[in-house]
């Protein structure tokens, strides 16, 4: 049960606002068939249900944005994610959620001085020659000022809201208890795994809130672009930087979102400015594995000399050098074109889910692919194909692991940049060759001996394991420990009745023994009474009378139950 299993009784009203928000933004019937409305009730949470009319007219991911914003930080976070998943949603859905901003006023800096005396070890006049009282941004999580250390370098200090965290503690535990009784509750989002969705931006929200992980991310990208010294990632003062605020080089220049200062009488060069940023993009996603998950207008800056500043690492893609290998494969594929190579990359990615007919996917990506042969590279767009890619597999109701979701997500972010930078940039022009050379260099002896080398040491690590194992296995199989475990999860409901089924009847059974006890008992004379009547047999028919209204109650509550069902 939901509300049995919240972690503090202070999410109730957390709860009953959510709810409130849902039925005000035209939820109301999600609300009713996840059961919630009728929990809350009985727990003694009014839901006001007026005004939902008004909001008959809107589209529903109008609606969802709407409600998510209302909800705050935590919720407009998620939208922000979903808004990277093509793979889950359609185009009108990831518009929407593109849309998502916070609407949130910034802390007062009274409020904040006494968390900041505790951060930094004293008060800001001992600490900053100058700190502005006014932020240049303010968001859910955090808000920037300007400032200035006592040797004059200008500086960003980006400091958490206070109380933020246990907000969002808060909302992630309700979305995780919501997220699986949707799932029970609602069998058409399952193959949308919302619980994994749910699990893994939890993770990336806290990896958020940690402002001092923020900067330990930002120095390993710039440790990995130090061959692109046109990328300039600023530096930390870590004497000043911890969990809740961190102190970081004040950034100059032309922002992302101001292409028209981007001349050339001031010194830049638009098509230069799109080549590198392209390159190290790239770099951080093929050759690094790490990469600036979220490179939009807001988080660059244009510098002289045609430098690039990215700038907020506070949502970072991970890649494996296996993920690494096939997202390698996978972008030379589209761009050769190979259709089988990118057709068993993408099969191997949603993996063997039941219900999907793979032989029917893997024509329709091969055909979507093979529709790009003899197209000049600078035709083609690489972002737009990747989006195409998700679009096939949303249809087959296929989702893509997290951290892919994030690297096409950074792959159109990165072309829409490159095609404002320049009209006439090609993406997919720039991509190829450093795809061709990356794919090169792991096929040198070199890398590939050290390669060989590390299976070949997994390989005798496995086999020395191996008559231990083996020898463990029949050990416990000699004792009777070894086990065999079958989940049938669309059976479990089932077995959920079956059981409540039982206990009634148990019941049942024994207001019967009840009544038959205390007949016999009445008709023996002599012993206690109460109310003139032997005492034993009022108590046995007392307690008959209270199992009794018992067992309707439940059998009444279970049949609202189902004729409620029924209806949805």
């Amino acid at each position: 049960m939901l509300l049995e299993t919240l972690s503090a009784a202070r999410d109730m009203a957390r709860l009953n606002e959510i709810v409130g928000v849902l039925i005000r933004h035209g939820f109301g019937d999600s609300v009713r068939r996840l059961g919630l409305a009728d929990k809350l009730e009985r727990a003694g949470h009014a839901i006001r249900w007026e005004h939902v009319a008004d909001l008959a007219r809107i589209e529903p991911p109008v609606q969802v944005r709407l409600a998510m914003e209302e909800l705050g930080p935590t919720f407009v976070k998620l939208g922000q994610i979903l808004a990277g998943r093509a793979d889950l949603f359609g185009p009108e859905w990831i518009a929407e959620f593109e849309k998502l901003h916070s609407h949130v006023p910034a802390v007062p800096l009274d409020v904040l001085r006494p968390q900041l005396r505790e951060d930094l070890g004293g008060e800001l006049e001992d600490v900053f020659a100058r700190f502005d009282t006014e932020p240049l941004a303010a968001a859910s999580i955090a808000q920037v000022h300007r400032a200035q250390l006592k040797d004059g370098t200008e500086v960003i200090v980006k400091i958490r809201r206070p109380g933020i965290t246990e907000v969002i503690e808060a909302d992630l535990r309700l979305l995780g208890h919501l997220t699986a009784l949707a799932e029970t509750e609602i069998p058409a989002l399952k193959p949308y795994h919302p619980q994994q969705l749910v699990r893994e931006f939890a993770k990336s929200l806290r990896r958020e809130l940690d402002l001092a992980g923020e900067c330990r991310h930002a120095e390993r990208i710039a440790a990995n672009m130090a061959s692109l010294p046109y990328i300039v990632i600023p530096r930390v003062y870590w004497a000043h930087t911890g969990e809740r605020v961190n102190v970081q080089d004040f950034v100059g220049g032309v922002p992302g979102g101001q292409l028209d200062q981007l001349t050339a009488e001031a010194g830049f060069d638009r098509t230069v400015l799109a080549q590198r940023g392209t390159h190290a993009v790239l770099k951080m996603i093929v050759e690094d594995g790490f990469f600036h998950a979220d490179p939009h207008p807001g988080n660059v800056f244009y510098q002289s000399g045609n430098r690039i500043t990215f700038i907020d690492f506070g949502m970072i893609g991970r890649l494996s050098a296996r993920r690494r290998d096939e997202v390698l494969e996978l972008l030379l594929g589209l761009v050769e074109p190979q259709p089988q190579a990118v057709a068993d990359v993408l099969l191997d990615w949603t993996g063997d889910e039941h219900g999907v007919h793979l032989s029917q996917l893997e024509t329709e990506i091969e055909a979507f692919v093979d529709q790009y042969h003899g197209i000049p590279l600078a035709q083609l767009k690489l972002g737009q194909m990747l989006a195409d890619v998700t679009t096939i597999l949303r249809e087959h109701h296929l989702g893509l692991p997290s951290d892919l979701a994030l690297l096409i997500k950074a792959f159109i972010s990165l072309e829409g940049m490159g095609r404002g930078l320049d009209p006439s940039f090609h993406m997919t022009t720039e991509a190829a060759p450093l795809l061709r050379q990356v794919a090169r260099a792991r096929l040198r002896p070199k890398v590939l001996a050290t390669r060989a080398w590390q299976t070949l040491r997994r390989a005798l690590a496995v086999a020395e394991q191996l008559p231990h194992d083996v020898s463990r296995l029949l050990r416990n199989a000699r004792r009777g420990r070894v086990q065999v475990s079958i989940e049938l999860v669309h059976l479990k409901r089932v077995g959920d009745q079956i059981d409540r089924a039982a206990n009634r009847l148990a019941m049942a059974l024994v207001i019967a023994a009840l009544i038959i006890g205390a007949s016999i008992v009445m008709t023996v004379k002599g012993g206690p009474t109460l109310f003139g009547l032997p005492a034993f047999g009022f108590l046995g028919f007392s307690g008959a009378v209270i199992g009794g209204l018992w067992l309707v109650r439940a059998i009444w509550r279970s049949s609202r139950g189902r004729s409620v069902d029924d209806s949805d």
